[in-house]
């Protein structure tokens, strides 16, 4: 009798037991990490009679956690790969934001102002049209400085939420070794702690969605968390603090994630991170707004160097030589890097001669190395090209870098010559008088001309020091002619050919028609500026010219945005699949550790039928 009530008494508890644990599935079904439970049953060991064994009823050998490590890891991996792909994209979205088309983007500012200089090439002494020009002008410098200020504020922004970002991995760390120590403790009795791996792992994956790591389990059941592949964040029960840095130039424009472990601080390699919001943020950062930074400054500074140059070519109306049209303001930063040992220090304007460099700009920062003093290389850091030097002042892509001091061996510098260029620039003019639109030259044609020659334009180009100096030119047939006055020689037998451009001095002459032998034309200084437009015309030949990587001035913004939509479609497609395998790999992980109501329910059934 007391064998008959040994086993009922075991197999009632042994089935409230596994009673308790559906129940407690289903109660957990919608708790993040959970993994299902089900209880071991085994028989207990029988009881030997002369007869044989006589069984002794049922008991409950261990509850079992329904997971796969395997699955769990390719789980987290891959929702980390989305949450970067995620993030970038996301940001990518308000950065493209920034830079609108039709009438409120820039492309159609920079339209307006140079086709406004149409009707002061019309009527050069008419100070309404003039006055239009310097509201166009100012008008664009205006939505340059809005949109540098508007991504001023997102790398402000992004800034804040690295920093956010940093204290959550910090925050996630400190609690999984918090885990690591409890489960550490429980390990002793023999079975394992269901809910707290579950609890760690789901820390582990709140974790990874941050920051990619590599998870490597100890023999006390402690697990020990990698970032950048070999740096340790979670060393049992101890914590290295990651924190947002700069690099060793203290770019305030990149940002860096460092890791500290027994005082000392470790930079990490932005490449091997891998995944994770962080990792996301750290390339919108350093790469893409970077790079619209230097794109919407090299619009800046090129445009506005040009027609400065242009400006500078043209009298105004008090028949003085043109000023500024465009306060620049900020110098291109140049950073040193922290081990630097020399003395010395780089300057960057853009190149003036033997020509202008405005047009060369590239949309990229540089970094300069030193060999010796004067020779070294300088990298284009937006695809690599290096170039080398071998005295200073050194010139790449239309920049012209000028040092002073003593520059040691290995000295490295940080050139952004764009970052600020957006920001800083404004109209530099207060009166509409002081518009050079008159060309410092003019051309007559000979009073005793016979053939059908006539002016198609006379444009100003470039500063030379014979700019004024009176040039003739004398037909000696249809297609030929002599020249003198040039200072630089006298030039016979050029040909002549209808609409082609005629270059001498720093101008641009164009002639139509036929001349007949004797026939003249001259170039000279220019006595009556208050009527003539030529400079004005130069202005608006500016609007077609190649300014931006072989695009006009007016295409040139439309590449911008261009290049920004290009990596927003790019970003999308990658978000779009790496959420897809997240999914998936998810659903696969759920398959084998989520909860399923309808079987947890005929369990129940069961368990309560046994019972």
């Amino acid at each position: 009798m007391a064998g008959l009530l040994n086993i009922g008494t075991r197999a009632l508890l042994t089935n409230q037991l596994a009673l308790q644990t559906a129940g407690n599935n289903v109660a957990n079904v919608n708790t993040a990490g959970y993994s299902r439970q089900s209880v071991l049953l085994q028989s207990v060991d029988g009881q030997f009679t002369g007869a044989g064994y006589y069984g002794n009823g049922v008991e409950a050998a261990t509850v079992l956690r329904n997971h796969s490590d395997f699955l769990t890891r390719q789980s987290t991996l891959t929702g980390s790969v989305s949450a970067a792909d995620s993030k970038r994209l996301d940001m990518l979205k308000q950065l493209e934001d920034l830079f609108p088309g039709g009438a409120d983007g820039l492309g159609a500012a920079i339209g307006d102002m140079l086709n406004a200089f149409s009707d002061v090439a019309s009527a050069p002494s008419d100070l309404s049209a003039r006055t239009t020009v310097l509201a166009r002008a100012d008008e664009l410098a205006s939505r340059f400085t809005a949109t540098a200020s508007r991504l001023s504020t997102l790398q402000q922004g992004v800034q804040t939420e690295l920093r956010t970002t940093a204290d959550n991995i910090n925050s996630l760390a400190t609690r999984i070794a918090r885990a690591n120590q409890q489960i550490a403790n429980a390990q002793g009795s023999g079975h394992t702690p269901n809910d707290l791996l579950d609890q760690r792992d789901e820390l582990l994956k709140q974790l990874g969605a941050l920051v990619q790591t590599t998870n490597i389990a100890a023999d006390d059941g402690s697990v020990t968390v990698f970032l950048a592949g070999s740096q340790p964040l979670v060393l049992g029960q101890t914590v290295a603090p990651v924190s947002i840095t700069t690099d060793e130039f203290g770019d305030p424009g990149k940002s860096k994630l460092s890791i500290t472990r027994g005082g000392t601080t470790v930079v990490l390699d932005e490449a091997t991170l891998g995944g994770g919001a962080l990792s996301g943020l750290l390339r919108f950062q350093n790469s893409d707004l970077v790079h619209a930074s230097n794109l919407l400054g090299r619009m800046a500074l090129a445009l506005g160097t040009r027609m400065n140059e242009q400006q500078h070519l043209g009298l105004d109306l008090n028949g003085v030589a043109g000023g500024d049209m465009f306060a620049l303001g900020a110098m291109p930063q140049v950073l040193p890097a922290d081990a630097n040992t020399g003395t010395a220090s780089v300057q960057v304007g853009v190149q003036t001669t033997p020509a202008s460099g405005a047009t060369s700009l590239q949309a990229s920062d540089y970094e300069m190395t030193f060999a010796t003093a004067t020779t070294g290389t300088i990298r284009r850091l937006s695809d690599g090209q290096l170039t080398s030097f071998s005295a200073v002042p050194a010139q790449i892509d239309g920049l012209n870098l000028q040092v002073s001091g003593s520059a040691a061996a290995g000295d490295r510098f940080l050139v952004t010559p764009f970052r600020q260029a957006a920001g800083s620039i404004d109209i530099a003019l207060g009166s509409p008088r002081a518009l050079a639109m008159a060309s410092t030259v003019a051309a007559s044609a000979g009073a005793a001309n016979l053939g059908t020659l006539t002016l198609q334009s006379l444009l100003p180009q470039q500063a030379n020091v014979n700019l004024n100096q009176t040039v003739t030119l004398t037909f000696t047939g249809a297609g030929t002619f002599n020249v003198s006055g040039t200072g630089t020689g006298n030039p016979t037998g050029v040909a002549y050919v209808p609409g082609q451009t005629i270059n001498y001095n720093g101008w641009a002459l164009t002639l139509k028609g036929a001349p007949q032998v004797g026939d003249t034309y001259t170039v000279q200084a220019n006595a009556y500026p208050a009527i003539n437009g030529g400079n004005a015309e130069a202005m608006m030949a500016l609007r077609d010219a190649p300014m931006f990587d072989g695009a006009s001035a007016t295409d040139g913004y439309a590449s911008l945005m261009t290049q920004i939509g290009v990596k927003v479609q790019s970003a999308g497609f990658s978000a779009s699949v790496s959420q897809s395998i997240a999914s998936h790999t998810e659903a696969d992980r759920a398959a084998v550790s989520g909860v399923n109501l309808d079987e947890e329910a005929a369990r129940l059934l069961q368990f309560q039928q046994a019972y």
